[in-house]
């Protein structure tokens, strides 16, 4: 049984903007149904899964995946009549009531939320197709539920979706049991933990939906203390393990509750005004974020600890955008309430596209393959023949071809130890918004001036967001503070921990300003080609450890092709690009004859 999930919602932004024309953009950003994607699942296992934004070059965007449907075929070799059922991780019909009620919300659903506007999106798009037959809406947190749960690896666990808002909610318990998700408990979308922290990112002069990662880099800056009676004060922890946010229902116009500008008022007469975007950041708003991000986390263990205690479960998985929030999830993991901690790598909406496939998979072939989760490496794959006939058409460049991979990294090695940055591509692309070592841009830790080289020159970022560190799965726990036998939890850079006092100092470039870092291990036989860069990396300088940071510039999703990467390279300046087994080096670096590379030179 072959099935296609989907993410997204197509019509949610343009119907916002007709219906509020004069917004900004930032206020745009506020709607549901980001994120488009898909993936494909079969009686194989996870065939292919990718991100609309990968192919059309609009980060985050919402728009119908046509292009990552037409991939997760291609890469299946299937045609599209051989697919017995399309999953989509929002499920608006039971609700249908509720938005009648009222005339704005009546037209919302109609237009953008209701089967009817699926199927219409369907069929423009993917006109061949039985739509009719194969379409099954799946409710949006057991998407989330069922991403996380059944590539966990667990028997039983208890699993939290926590995120802006599903159709009607905010946060999700459950218990996975073999194939069955039980839902326990749901918190109501008007009191949202991750709408909280969204309305601070916007109130922090970032955007809210897309920025909160940058919120949480900032709050290590911080002193939590001076904000936090305040912040902690809006959430207010009930028995029972549940919450209420009353400051969530300070807006009362249709404006206010599209733009959260009741709440916004609310915040600026307790903080002061807003930042403004793109303005500078002082020490206020750091300890804002600081107590913010302090909220978060006593809020999630106050969830967390209830219901380890009513359920008894010992394993947690966790799913939704809240679960992006790596800094929490490193307090989880730390507390030690859970013997395993489960997080999708693709916790946002992307992810509900291969939960939404899972689920139905369940439900119509219980008999199928249950996997659990690695890297998530399921999008396009380009071959050294692939990348060489590209190459074969730039003259912007110079080009190199190692027959022998093993004398590319050395040689690769030496150059991040020599300070240089390297756009890094490889294999097949990562699923999720994590760049795992597939496209990725690599740079050495141990410089002290790295971090502010990338942020400034490279990614054009801001100066207080840090980068993680890739490092053998074997020596993780040497160098920071992991348990052995744990390395896997650390797989997909989901969860920060401590760098080891002792190389806090011998690793400036990664470790951040309260000694923390959002570690990445890399297992060998899962991705042997980056497990051997950073082999390569420890034999020039003994540590086995690499700066690693998406491959793309700002604005710009994570590079998937080729002609991006090389693209992207001479854009962003990098020092080198390696694609398959080829090094591409800028057209005014050293001549192939200084580099010595002999019979290994292409033309």
């Amino acid at each position: 049984m072959n099935i296609i999930g989907i993410s997204g919602l197509e019509h949610s932004v343009p119907f916002k903007k007709r219906e509020l024309p004069n917004l900004s953009s930032r206020h745009y950003r506020i709607a549901q149904g980001f994120d488009s994607a898909a993936a494909l699942v079969t009686r194989q296992g996870i065939r292919a899964a990718a991100a609309e934004e990968r192919f059309t070059g609009d980060k985050a965007t919402g728009a119908f995946p046509v292009n990552a449907i037409q991939y997760c075929l291609e890469a299946a070799q299937l045609e599209p009549e051989s697919i017995d059922f399309v999953a989509h991780g929002f499920s608006y019909e039971p609700y249908r009531d509720l938005y009648e009620q009222e005339e704005f919300l009546n037209k919302q659903f109609i237009e953008v939320y209701s089967p009817e506007a699926q199927l219409d999106s369907l069929r423009r798009h993917l006109p061949a197709w039985d739509w009719d037959k194969k379409l099954i809406p799946v409710a949006h947190h057991l998407a989330h539920a069922a991403s996380a749960f059944y590539l966990s690896g667990f028997d039983e666990s208890l699993v939290l979706v926590s995120d802006g808002m599903g159709e009607m909610h905010s946060a999700t318990v459950a218990i996975g049991k073999g194939d069955q998700i039980q839902t326990i408990d749901q918190l109501p979308g008007l009191h949202s933990l991750g709408i909280l922290y969204g309305v601070f990112t916007l109130y922090l002069g970032f955007y809210m939906g897309l920025d909160e990662y940058k919120v949480m880099g900032l709050a290590p800056y911080g002193n939590p203390r001076r904000h936090f009676a305040k912040v902690m004060g809006l959430v207010q922890l009930k028995d029972g393990g549940t919450y209420t946010i009353p400051i969530l229902s300070q807006n009362c116009t249709l404006q206010e509750k599209e733009t959260y500008g009741g709440t916004l008022r609310a915040l600026a007469d307790m903080f002061g005004p807003a930042r403004e975007p793109d303005s500078e950041i002082n020490q206020e708003h750091m300890d804002i974020a600081a107590a913010l991000q302090a909220a978060l986390q006593a809020s999630l263990m106050h969830v967390l600890l209830y219901f380890k205690n009513q359920t008894h479960q010992s394993n947690l998985c966790m799913a939704g955008g809240v679960a992006l929030n790596c800094s929490a999830n490193g307090v989880i993991h730390r507390s030690r309430m859970f013997k395993r901690v489960f997080v999708q790598p693709a916790a946002g909406d992307d992810g509900t596209a291969l939960g939404a496939a899972l689920y139905v998979q369940r439900l119509q072939d219980p008999v199928s393959i249950r996997e659990s989760m690695t890297v998530p490496l399921w999008g396009p794959e380009y071959d050294d023949e692939a990348i060489s006939r590209v190459l074969r058409d730039r003259q912007d460049c110079q080009k190199y071809f190692f027959r022998s991979f093993d004398e590319l990294a050395e040689e690769v090695a030496r150059r991040l130890a020599k300070g240089q940055i390297v756009g890094w591509f490889q294999g097949r692309m990562e699923f999720g918004p994590r760049a795992l070592g597939s496209r990725s841009i690599l740079a050495d830790p141990r410089d002290p001036n790295m971090r502010n080289r990338i942020n400034a020159l490279v990614k054009k970022r801001e100066e207080f967001r840090p980068f993680a560190p890739a490092v053998v799965a074997e020596a993780a726990s040497h160098y920071f503070d992991v348990r052995e036998g744990e390395e896997s939890t650390y797989a997909h850079m989901l969860f920060v921990t401590q760098v080891r006092k002792d190389f806090q100092n011998q690793l400036p470039a990664i470790t951040h300003v309260d000694g923390s870092a959002r570690v990445q291990t890399v297992a060998r036989k899962e991705q042997p080609r980056f497990w051997r860069i950073l082999d390569a990396f420890a034999g020039v300088t003994e540590m086995p450890i690499l700066l690693n940071t998406s491959f793309n510039v700002r604005g710009q999703p994570i590079v998937r092709t080729p002609a991006e990467a090389v693209d992207t390279f001479l854009t962003a300046q990098l020092n080198a690009l390696v694609m398959g087994n080829h090094l591409i080096l800028p057209l005014n670096g050293p001549t192939d004859a200084a580099l010595g590379y002999g019979n290994q030179v292409t033309a």
